[in-house]
C-alpha cells in the first residue's frame, strides 16, 4: 500500500521522546472535557470519549487522572467550557503550518499564537488557507515485534477497515478514515495488538523540502506553540531535504 513520507513516522518518534507528562496530561483532560461535553460521560456510547481515553492510556496516562477529568467534564457547574478553534498559515520557505487548540479564552489563544508566529518570521493566515493541503485521518502507530509478521499486521489491518498501511524500520502506521478510528482500534486490539499511539490527525497531502535553515525556523515555532497549554496539536508540510 502506499507510503505518505516520513513526516508522521518523525513526528511520532519526537513525541515519544518527550519527558514532559505533565503538559501532555493537561493537553488530554481538554480532550476528555471536549468528548464528554458532546456524548456523555460513558465511554460505552461515546466513541470519541472511548477514542481520548485510549491516547491517554497510550501517553500512560493514570486510570485515576483519567477518571478524574471525566468527573470534572460531567459535574454540574465545572466553570471551564473549552471551544475548539484552529489556526493556519505560513513558515519560511512556504511551509503550511496548522494549529489546533481548545482554549477557554479565544482572544488570550489567539493573541498568543499570532505573537508567536511573528516572532519566527513566520505569517499567520485567515481560516482555509492551508487546511485544504491537509486530509484529517485516524493513525494508529504499531511498534514492530517479532512475534508478526509484516504481512501479518498489513492484513489484519485491512480486514479491520484500514485505509493504508505503512511500513518504517521501527513501526507500522495504519490510517483509517476518521469516523473508523475507534473501530479499528478495537478490532486490533481484539486480536492483542497494542499501540503506541490512537489519535486522529491531519496528514500533508504534498511535503515540502526544506533547508536546514527553514527546518531551524519551522522547529523553533512548533517548540514555543507546542509549550502553549491551548495548543492541542501542530502540523505541517515541511520535510527535510
Amino acid at each position: 500500500m502506499s507510503g505518505h513520507s516520513k513526516w508522521s513516522n518523525i513526528k511520532h518518534k519526537k513525541e515519544k521522546s518527550d519527558a514532559v507528562r505533565g503538559k501532555i496530561f493537561t493537553k488530554i483532560g481538554r480532550e476528555i472535557a471536549i468528548a464528554v461535553r458532546e456524548g456523555g460521560a460513558d465511554p460505552n456510547n461515546n466513541s470519541r470519549l472511548r477514542d481520548v481515553i485510549a491516547k491517554a492510556k497510550a501517553n500512560n496516562m493514570p486510570n485515576d487522572n483519567i477518571q478524574r477529568s471525566i468527573k470534572k467534564a460531567s459535574g454540574e457547574g465545572s466553570g471551564v467550557s473549552y471551544e475548539e478553534i484552529t489556526y493556519e498559515g505560513y513558515g519560511k520557505g512556504g511551509v503550511a503550518v496548522f494549529v489546533e487548540t481548545l482554549t477557554d479564552n479565544r482572544n488570550r489563544t489567539a493573541s498568543d499564537v499570532r505573537h508567536l508566529f511573528d516572532k519566527f518570521g513566520n505569517s499567520l493566515g485567515a481560516t482555509g488557507c492551508v487546511a485544504w493541503m491537509f486530509d484529517r485521518k485516524g493513525v494508529l502507530i504499531l511498534e514492530r515485534t517479532q512475534e508478526r509478521s509484516e504481512d501479518d499486521v498489513m492484513m489484519a489491518a485491512i480486514e479491520a477497515g484500514a485505509e493504508d498501511f505503512t511500513a518504517y524500520e521501527e513501526n507500522y502506521e495504519i490510517l483509517t478514515a476518521p469516523a473508523d478510528l475507534g473501530a479499528v482500534r478495537e478490532a486490533l486490539e481484539g486480536q492483542g495488538y497494542t499501540f503506541v499511539s490512537s489519535e486522529l490527525e491531519y496528514l500533508p497531502q504534498n511535503t515540502v523540502a526544506m533547508d536546514p535553515e527553514t527546518q531551524e525556523a519551522l522547529d523553533k515555532l512548533i517548540e514555543n506553540l507546542e509549550d502553549l497549554d491551548d495548543v492541542q496539536n501542530v502540523y505541517h508540510n515541511g520535510e527535510e531535504a
